[in-house]
């Protein structure tokens, strides 16, 4: 009788690591639940919480270093393109399929073009959002132009899966001094973007979010440029830093960088309307400086306390499934406080407390019920080879 076996085993995790995943995680849901009562990037409560995506493509960068790097002797291209897709397409297609069963929850005055969305357009927008196909501004359904309307979080997820194509056909045949000029002129385009200097002229129009890395969610040439600039420093700096091997040791390491990072992500917004470059040093600093620190850090570090190994291990697990899950709800928070301006601030609280409750619990149930199990058979199914 043939036998499954799977040709690569798990490698040990870095657990700090995909604790601070999740610390990241949270203070994203908690971003957009106070984005619903912001008057704009500078006056939103939890500033810097967009730059959390920027910290999620340096961890990336350096996991999938440490993951793969040493294993194309044992592994196609298309088996590393499987593995990625087992590890984050479920999750894509449930957090769409949230999205469009919760769409027409959402009609309000701010997402007034839902009303006149016909359900075969919803079809349509989940069709494409579950095959990770990201939607022109001619097919918006909602009327924020997102890549996907169903779930707009999933954006991101779009970039991730460039990563993982650049990085299987180019970037990992790329020496570390080759890699390292890569990654510095990765920084340029930070830097081009906070400071203004619109060197390829596809910056004009940002008033509201000027000298801040926010934007990458939609078809256009502004945000595609964004988008690819947010991720191309941080997701192959990451890499660079797995592969120059260096590493911070700090006790407690994981309490002091779960510190450092919700710091870093819920500071005030730095500088005055008409001038806000100190928010664009503050936004390279945290991305090009910082963030790389961190992850060397926590990657560095160890743990013996067992509580606090827990506590890594269970905000590792729910970070994926809370950060794709959880703005299909933010959507109808939205709408909601639109809908009753007039309500007690005590009604608003319990309701995005609410909101924040069913979005962890989705996601947990989400994890044990339905990713967790499925990629355990798609691994099964696709990974193992009969001996």
């Amino acid at each position: 009788m043939d036998t499954p076996v799977n040709l690569l085993t798990s490698k040990p995790r870095y657990e700090i690591l995909d604790g601070l995943r999740g610390v990241a995680a949270l203070i994203v849901v908690a971003f957009h639940l106070f984005e619903t009562y912001s008057r704009g990037p500078m006056y939103q409560i939890l500033n810097h919480g967009y730059l959390a995506v920027d910290f999620f493509f340096v961890l990336s960068g350096f996991v999938i270093g440490y993951a793969y790097d040493d294993r194309w002797d044992k592994m196609s291209m298309w088996g590393f393109f499987k593995r990625r897709l087992i590890r984050l397409q479920p999750m894509v297609i449930l957090g769409s399929i949230i999205g469009a069963l919760v769409f027409y929850f959402g009609a309000s005055q701010m997402f007034a073009q839902i009303i006149e969305t016909p359900w075969w357009m919803v079809v349509i927008s989940l069709v494409l959002a579950c095959m990770m196909l990201p939607v022109p501004p001619g097919m918006d359904i909602r009327g924020w132009q997102e890549m996907n309307a169903l779930n707009g979080a999933s954006w991101s997820l779009t970039w991730e899966y460039l990563a993982n194509i650049l990085y299987a056909t180019v970037i990992r045949r790329m020496s570390v001094p080759v890699l390292s000029v890569f990654v510095v002129i990765s920084a340029y385009l930070t830097l081009d973007i906070v400071f203004n200097i619109d060197t390829f002229a596809l910056l004009e129009g940002r008033s509201a979010e000027m000298h801040t890395l926010i934007g990458g969610w939609s078809l256009t040439p502004t945000q595609l440029y964004i988008g690819l600039s947010r991720l191309c420093f941080p997701f192959f700096c990451g890499l660079l830093m797995f592969r120059l091997g260096k590493r911070i040791s700090l006790r407690g390491g994981f309490w002091w960088c779960s510190a450092i990072i919700v710091v870093i992500l819920v500071i005030p917004c730095l500088g005055v309307p008409d001038s806000r470059w100190a928010d664009g040093i503050y936004n390279a600093v945290a991305v090009i400086v910082l963030f790389p620190l961190l992850v060397i850090t926590g990657a560095g570090s160890k743990m013996t306390d067992r509580k606090t190994i827990a506590a890594c291990k269970w905000l590792g697990a729910i970070s994926y499934p809370l950060y794709i899950t959880h703005f299909p709800w933010v959507y109808m928070q939205m709408a909601w406080a639109e809908a009753h301006p007039d309500a007690p601030v005590g009604t608003h609280i319990f309701v995005a407390v609410s909101v924040l409750i069913i979005a962890i619990s989705i996601a947990y149930a989400s994890m044990k019920l339905y990713d967790e199990p499925i990629r355990e058979w798609l691994k099964h199914r696709f990974l193992a080879e009969k001996r």
